[in-house]
């Protein structure tokens, strides 16, 4: 049996995510699974790179330190598997996004966790840096993972929304029987401006099944300032990140506020803002339609019950239901499009990012 290993990690920089799989006809059996957080220090110094606070050096630095990190979770996996490394085809490593520019004369996304260091120290065959290709075509080079849902979620009898709660939030539409050209795009933020304001205001790192933004209420001066930014209007290929959400937009808008309001309101209002920014953009020609979710978002409560009231009539469940836990959803995705790239298949959907045609993604470093 092949076993391929996809390694994840999000905008919220809190952990790599890694799975190892394997892949037969249209499904996938998950075999282990692990995470292994950031080390406090190198998760303050990434925050900094983020905010553009980062030298060549200090970038430098970074690729080789976050590189040697997913290499460490994908030893951690390996080991807690039981799994020879020798009988694992690749590692599909996405890495740690700090920007993500896919507009303007000189369009990039820069993933570091430098995939040279992963081919070392495993041994095995890594494919890492999968958007440059598709930008280099035109697209966005996100959201990427539409492909792969569309291979395993996809149905003949379903229309299907597959919502990812990540840093970034992102839909993914998939008709039945591909009736219709799948779509899918960032939708606007979802953890990470939630997170970075509790981090702000109580040093807690996430808003814990949402306790902190029960304690408020929906400020609608803020919500209708934040929900004016062109992006939730543009039409889609897009995709965004924290480069545009991020701590100073927030500020920017709660300085048009009136009367300050609370922490907790603010917490509220920017859950509000996610789930508000979602409905908005999901297909509005299939009432039938049903959404599963997926990524960390799933584990606040409070989200997922904002989701489902405002779904009204559709029905709200999370990957789980199709055979897949949500926390690993990405990371497996990532294990699939490292095997796309070693077959000579294409792993983007060019109606999703905007590319030109499909294309073979990632860079290929050999064992």
């Amino acid at each position: 049996m092949a076993y391929w290993l996809g390694m994840m990690s999000g905008t919220s920089m809190d952990a790599v995510d890694a799975a190892l799989v394997s892949f037969q006809d249209q499904s996938i059996t998950l075999h282990a699974s692990h995470s292994l957080a950031y080390p406090e220090q190198l998760r303050h110094r990434l925050s900094l790179a983020v905010r553009n606070h980062a030298t060549p050096d200090e970038m430098g630095e970074l690729d080789s330190l976050v590189g040697q990190h997913f290499a460490s979770t994908a030893s951690g996996l390996i080991e807690k598997s039981g799994i020879a490394a020798c009988d694992i085809k690749a590692i599909g490593s996405h890495g740690q996004t700090i920007r993500h520019q896919p507009s303007g004369s000189a369009p990039f996304s820069m993933q570091i966790g430098n995939g040279a260091w992963l081919a070392e120290q495993t041994r095995i065959v890594t494919v890492s840096d999968f958007r440059s290709r598709d930008i280099a075509a035109g697209g966005q080079g996100a959201p990427l993972v539409p492909a792969f849902h569309r291979w395993l979620f996809g149905s003949e009898s379903q229309d299907r929304c597959i919502l990812n709660l990540g840093g970034i939030a992102n839909i993914t539409w998939l008709p039945a029987a591909n009736r219709l050209p799948i779509t899918g795009f960032d939708t606007g933020p979802a953890n990470a401006l939630m997170d970075a304001w509790c981090l702000d205001q109580t040093g807690r790192h996430f808003d814990e099944n949402g306790n902190l933004a029960r304690e408020g209420v929906v400020d609608q001066a803020l919500l209708t300032s934040m929900l004016s930014d062109a992006y939730f209007d543009r039409p889609a290929p897009k995709s965004t990140g924290k480069e545009r959400f991020n701590i100073d937009w927030l500020r920017t808008h709660l300085q048009r506020c009136d009367v300050p309001p609370s922490a907790e309101d603010v917490q509220r209002t920017l859950l509000q803002l996610t789930v508000v920014s979602i409905l908005r953009q999901l297909p509005q020609d299939s009432p039938d339609m049903a959404v599963f979710a997926c990524g960390g978002g799933t584990m606040n409560k409070l989200l997922m019950s904002e989701l489902r009231n405002g779904l009204g009539t559709i029905s709200l469940h999370t990957t789980e239901d199709l055979g897949l836990d949500p926390q690993w959803v990405e990371p497996v995705a990532f294990a699939w499009l490292a095997r796309q790239a070693l077959e000579g298949a294409s792993g983007n959907v060019p109606e999703v990012t905007g590319a030109s045609g499909e294309r073979i993604l990632g860079a290929i470093y050999p064992a």
